[in-house]
């Protein structure tokens, strides 16, 4: 069967104080239609990819803009797969571009490497100076409940802020010491990585504010399975990362940092997309 190669590019534009969206796509990954649940200003955006996943030689093309004064908030209905491959390796990658004032959530559900995939999951964000960002990266490896572990294959995850930060891992199933050593993830199969992010420095006293926003939320949600920590290792991002034996609890604590850095930063009540609920 030949790979599928889908794109989709989206602009966020901010017209008469709504953020409005348009979009052209190319294969199967689609937008669907946009919600205005809190405000006209903010608009809720899911994509879909009707397949359901990727095999080997997928490629999945999302190039994202969001313009001066707009702010988008962008999902998925449900995880992504990247399922086993026998040969060429499948690819997702972000290239999101914001303007000065503009804002993006970036809150994708949680993304599935199956055992003996081949994959990578690259996402790279141009902040223009008076942008900002809260993103996210939920990786759950295997299927542990289904007795189906990350025993071969390969994941590669990389985030970055050209200039700014770079994230980059790349898990393979038989390193035993990455995996299950005290140095590495310790058996744990669910990491995360959140961020929020600026395209100017933030102040010292806003920074601080920031992390200690994070450092609370996330002690009040965290239950005794899931290991996390939070730092500001630059001026412009605040971090924090999070260990879990399963994905649940550790995207339940990764949303409510998010809900209280809408408030703490935007003083915006946290307002979760529907298609969370279903």
């Amino acid at each position: 069967m030949a790979p599928w190669h889908s794109r989709l590019q989206l602009q966020f534009s901010s017209e008469a104080d709504r953020t409005v969206l348009r979009h052209r796509h190319e294969g199967g990954l689609r937008a669907l239609a946009s919600h205005y649940p809190e405000a006209p200003g903010i608009c809720h955006q899911v994509l879909v990819h009707p397949p359901g996943g990727l095999v080997g030689g997928d490629i999945l093309d999302i190039d994202l803009t969001v313009q001066a004064g707009a702010h988008a908030l962008v999902t998925t209905p449900g995880a992504g797969r990247f399922y086993r491959s026998t040969g060429a390796p499948a690819r997702q990658t972000l290239e999101a571009r914001l303007a000065p004032g503009a804002r993006l959530e970036w809150l994708p559900l949680e993304t599935l490497a199956y055992d003996q995939c081949l994959g990578e999951n690259r996402s790279r964000f141009h902040l223009e100076p008076g942008a900002e960002l809260i993103a996210w990266d939920l990786l759950a490896l295997g299927l542990p409940a289904a007795d189906a572990a990350f025993r071969a294959g390969r994941f590669t995850q990389h985030v970055e802020l050209p200039g700014i930060w770079l994230e980059r891992g790349s898990i393979a199933g038989d390193d035993e010491v990455l995996l299950h050593a005290s140095g590495g993830l310790r058996g744990h199969t669910a990491l995360a990585t959140l961020l929020f992010a600026a395209g100017s420095p933030l102040a010292a006293q806003r920074r601080d504010a920031l992390l200690d926003t994070a450092r609370q939320a996330a002690d009040a949600a965290a239950v005794d399975e899931v290991l996390w920590g939070a730092t500001a290792p630059h001026a412009q991002i605040i971090v924090l990362r999070a260990l879990g034996q399963r994905i649940e609890p550790v995207a339940a604590l990764c949303r409510a940092v998010w809900a209280a850095w809408r408030q703490a930063a935007w003083s915006i009540e946290a307002c979760a997309p529907r298609v969370w609920a279903t």
